[in-house]
């Protein structure tokens, strides 16, 4: 396997910059925007990571050099597809729970004498911290509660650890299934307007491409937003996945039996206003036709636990079982996550921590998302 980097002022002239050298069959590892000083002035370029099969058709007595050549390609492919693999996941063999970085399950203290006042001044500076970190009042009284059921056992060395234990307990997630089967499983992603929905189907495309070496095909809806089809056609078009786009619910059917042939069908939605009740109908109408699998809310991280709130109680209309949090990486606090997944007893699947496709996505994980609450920080 070959791996090359391509660097444009386009990503559409890095897509063909990399399909003149590598063809059509060249596979796409990543994607980003680089920025180059030039007179003080910085300048934009897009760099595409692609690799390819090698393939040597002379007879067995090719060189020794050339065989070296082929190994070492074979070894760098391995390299980048197990470093991508490792930043989103850890352990995702079947069957296995999908562990993060740098995660560890909280293990509890043997008892130990404390005297109480300590224990209450711990209690109320983490009850300070979790309110600093915009958790809601009821769910930090369920969590102080918690603590209160191993007072015996709290102590200023592990009150930490016992208080993430507490918050991941209260953090359903969902494991994103990519196992091949006779037909195709249909995936849409629904939210408000500029969460990063088109974002989110990439990376999930190029993870399910990639990593799990299924079929990928793409429908849009989206034919509203400016440019909305266009950032997807390129996507399509340098990743050599299939693209198709609907402009009414009757178009539907027929789309999807030209993609029959595909292990996973993404489905890309317009963004909509919680409060346009009219549009998320119409987007529903859009969904039923299409007999969707599964339906992911995508949330942007920056937003207000407030309007986080009112967004997922209106996109219940469209009947989705599962939330994504993007822009974790542009968030000052992580509060509202646990909100949101507590309050609608909802799994998440996946955070987004920037826009390199397919990097910058994480597998949610309950001890993960507990530190971030807890401490504000990413790991």
């Amino acid at each position: 396997m070959q791996i090359k980097k391509f660097i444009a002022p386009t990503l559409k002239e890095a897509s063909s910059n990399m399909k003149m050298e590598l063809g059509d069959e060249a596979v796409i590892l990543g994607t980003r925007v680089i920025y180059n000083d030039t007179l003080n002035r910085p300048q934009r370029n897009f760099e595409i990571t692609a690799g390819i099969e090698d393939e040597f058709n002379e007879p067995v007595l090719a060189t020794q050099i050339k065989e070296k050549r082929s190994n070492t390609a074979e070894k760098n492919y391995s390299n980048e597809i197990s470093k991508l693999r490792n930043k989103i996941f850890i352990n995702p063999a079947p069957g296995n729970k999908t562990l993060l970085r740098g995660t560890s399950t909280p293990t509890k203290a043997e008892p130990t004498k404390k005297i109480k006042n300590n224990i209450e001044t711990e209690l109320k500076e983490i009850i300070d911290t979790l309110i600093n970190r915009e958790v809601q009042k009821p769910i930090i009284s369920s969590i102080i509660n918690q603590l209160k059921k191993f007072r015996s056992y709290l102590h200023s060395s592990n009150i930490d650890s016992y208080v993430l234990s507490s918050i991941a307990s209260m953090i359903p997630t969902y494991h994103f299934e990519v196992n091949k089967r006779n037909k195709p499983k249909v995936v849409a992603m629904v939210g408000p307007t500029g969460v990063g929905k088109t974002t989110c189907i990439a990376k999930l495309a190029v993870i399910s491409k990639i990593l799990h070496n299924l079929n990928v095909g793409l429908i849009s809806i989206d034919t509203y937003r400016l440019g909305a089809l266009d950032q997807l056609r390129i996507f399509s078009e340098i990743s050599n996945v299939d693209m198709l786009v609907a402009y009414e619910p009757k178009d539907i059917p027929g789309l999807l039996n030209s993609l029959k042939d595909k292990d996973i069908i993404f489905i890309d939605t317009a963004g909509r206003s919680q409060n346009n009740k009219e549009h998320l109908l119409q987007a529903n109408k859009f969904l039923s036709a299409a007999k969707v699998d599964e339906t992911y809310l995508v949330l942007s991280s920056t937003s207000t636990t407030k309007n986080l709130l009112d967004v997922s109680e209106k996109f219940k209309i469209l009947n989705y079982n599962s939330v994504i949090f993007t822009k974790i990486d542009e968030a000052v606090s992580y509060g509202n996550i646990l909100n949101i997944v507590n309050n609608f007893d909802i799994p998440l699947s996946f955070l987004t921590n920037g826009q390199v496709i397919p990097d910058d996505i994480i597998s949610a994980d309950p001890e993960y998302i507990a530190n971030m609450v807890y401490t504000g920080k990413l790991i």
